[in-house]
């Protein structure tokens, strides 16, 4: 049994992926700011009441957890709003640097003792975090985070790799979450899931820093 730690884990894709990995038979670690009913239900460690947009969140998190190994770190929590070139707002582009690409990055460092030779270190990105990638503009606050994320990645796949930990980037695909308003043209969040499980299954060194789709797509950065 391997332990795999999952932030932004009461819905959506987090709460997914508690799901899939339980139901494998891994020990789950569920990090939320505050548990939903359908967290609860699973029956996994939960570590709720932990905000890690603030100065204080990892320090809460790496003292709950007690030096407890971590095989599988999923940085999933995260957050998108409108930020428009004609209704620019200063505040809601720091709100997203500060929990897409800041926070993962601290709460990596964080429990860097936690992870041993083989862990695996998964980033959930987005492709609109793609810049070759980007047709269509606008969404400020969200891409430039997630560009930012990309490159920490990036970077965290060259720091790590003395260590053996593997560094995943990943975009889920668009997905049926209250995030997109359950967008109709989205895939389930069990579809997305399974695609990123592989992902991370077939996470090696030797691939670590890629850019990858759920459904095994290298993307553009």
């Amino acid at each position: 049994m391997t332990t795999f730690l999952v932030t932004g884990a009461n819905r959506g894709i987090g709460l997914e992926y508690c799901r899939q990995l339980q139901a494998r038979g891994e020990q789950v670690i569920a990090v939320c700011r505050t548990a939903s009913p359908e967290l609860e239900a699973l029956g996994v460690r939960i570590e709720a009441g932990v905000d890690l947009s603030r100065d204080d969140g990892p320090a809460t998190l790496v003292e709950r957890l007690d030096g407890l190994p971590i095989d599988g770190l999923i940085l999933n929590a995260g957050i998108l709003e409108a930020t428009s070139l004609e209704d620019l707002d200063p505040e809601s582009l720091r709100r997203q640097f500060e929990l897409n690409a800041l926070a993962p990055l601290r709460l990596t460092r964080a429990l860097l003792d936690q992870l041993r030779p083989g862990s695996k270190l998964v980033l959930m990105t987005s492709r609109m975090g793609s810049i070759g990638d980007n047709s269509s503009g606008g969404s400020y606050g969200y891409r430039m985070s997630k560009v930012a994320l990309n490159m920490a990645g990036r970077s965290l796949a060259i720091d790590l790799r003395p260590r053996g930990i593997a560094v995943a980037i990943l975009h889920p695909g668009l997905v049926r979450t209250r995030m997109i308003n359950f967008n109709p043209q989205g895939i389930s969040p069990e579809q997305a899931v399974r695609g990123l499980l592989e992902r991370i299954d077939a996470l090696t060194l030797e691939n670590s820093g890629s850019f990858w789709h759920a459904n095994g797509e290298v993307l553009p950065w």
